[in-house]
């Protein structure tokens, strides 16, 4: 029998790195990674960027084999993980074989929000999470002329803003009240909103999809709306949000919530069992959260990774996130989710907007678009100080550069 050691559930970016940071920190037992996927650990981002253009898997994979054997960090490729015996400290695989573990570390991600629409398993209809759902899209935009998405979140911009610069018809829908509803203030989602409107994207909210039109043959013909309004459309995509994988945690009797729970040392309910990425629901000082970004999914991985070698850390970092939108980068520094106050900086450049977002007179971090110096300067304030309220940055004119000059 395999000596135990680590396994970890989930070949993405959180998983991949909980090895790699063990073995900086010298553990010297074995590390199994169990992936579904059949492919290396690889970058998802692009997937709905630049990997459309191009199509290049090489430029995303985060370590070849070689590297991993290097590291000697084994990687099951095509394997899920059918159960956790905690009693036993074993996980039983679809290939049936188990494996025991010592610490055991679920890194399972998330999948796309399953909408129960009428049509969605005709030909051209898409979801986009994994390598091989983006390839396939991929191929089917390159012959499509008109494009429905079904969600204005994050995946679907991003797509929309692709298809639009190919030459495609775009059309967005959304049945919230605004684009990225649950992800910035009013006024960042405005502003994307003229920006993604006058080049072309046709953007529809508050009206949700009723069904998807096709032949007799199984061809997409277009999105039925709840209005009665048809939107013609040869694909479509469905991108209307994420669910967190929490099935096995679940199965396993652990504690879930929006997401795997957690202590603040990410550990679960089972001192034996952790949990990281965009799977996991963690305490944090508003409340407990769930983040879904590259730059959680590493930290949490790396401090997992030192807990497990006899750390007791507590998790908590200045959350930070981007979104490529074509020409238009959006960045996130701190938590503005549930501001109550934000003000609004714009500049000469009209695509150019900075939100600084305040919860009961507190700062709590900043939107902006297309101004990276001002994202930049916003994680040196949120790293350094507390306590910064309205005033603070209406005496700056809101100048986030001079306030930090100001708290060094």
């Amino acid at each position: 029998m395999t000596q135990p050691g680590v396994v970890i559930i989930g070949g993405g970016q959180a998983g991949l790195q909980v090895a790699l940071s063990l073995r900086q920190l010298g553990f010297d037992k074995p590390i199994q990674i169990v992936s579904d996927e059949p492919v290396l650990p690889y970058q998802r981002p692009p997937l709905s960027k630049t990997y459309l253009a191009d199509g290049n898997f090489d430029q995303l994979v985060l370590r070849g084999q070689a590297a991993l054997d290097a590291q000697q960090v084994d990687v099951l490729l095509a394997t899920r993980a059918e159960a956790i015996d905690r009693k036993a400290r074993s996980v039983s695989l679809s290939d049936g074989r188990t494996l025991p573990y010592e610490h055991l570390v679920l890194a399972t991600g998330t999948r796309p929000r399953r909408l129960p629409l009428a049509g969605s398993d005709l030909q051209n209809v898409h979801e986009l999470r994994t390598l091989a759902q983006a390839e396939r899209l991929r191929t089917a935009m390159s012959a499509a002329a008109s494009i429905a998405i079904v969600g204005g979140g994050f995946i679907g911009l991003e797509v929309a803003a692709f298809a639009r610069s190919a030459g495609k018809k775009v059309t967005v829908i959304e049945a919230g009240s605004r684009i990225l509803e649950r992800s910035v203030s009013a006024a960042v989602s405005a502003h994307l909103l003229q920006l993604h409107r006058r080049d072309g994207i046709e953007i529809r909210y508050r009206i949700g999809a009723g069904r998807i039109l096709g032949t007799a043959d199984g061809r997409v013909t277009g999105l039925l709306l709840a209005d009665d309004a048809v939107v013609d459309a040869d694909l479509v995509l469905l991108a209307a949000g994420a669910v967190p994988n929490d099935d096995l945690a679940r199965g396993a009797g652990l504690q879930t919530g929006n997401g795997i729970l957690v202590d603040t040392a990410l550990r679960t309910l089972d001192p034996c069992i952790w949990a990281v990425g965009d799977c996991v629901d963690f305490p944090a000082p508003r409340g407990r959260l769930r983040l879904e970004s590259v730059q959680n999914a590493v930290e949490q991985a790396k401090c997992v990774a030192r807990n497990i070698v006899g750390g007791n850390e507590a998790f908590g970092i200045v959350p930070w996130f981007w979104s490529d939108q074509g020409r238009y980068k959006l960045q996130i520094a701190g938590l503005t989710a549930g501001a109550d106050d934000v003000l609004v900086r714009k500049t000469e450049d009209s695509d150019r907007l900075a939100a600084i977002c305040f919860r009961d007179g507190t700062f709590t971090g900043v939107e902006t678009v297309n101004a990276p110096a001002d994202h930049m300067a916003a994680r040196t304030l949120l790293a350094r100080t507390t306590g910064l309220t309205r005033k603070d940055f209406e005496d700056a004119n809101l100048d986030l550069k001079s306030l930090v000059g100001s708290a060094t």
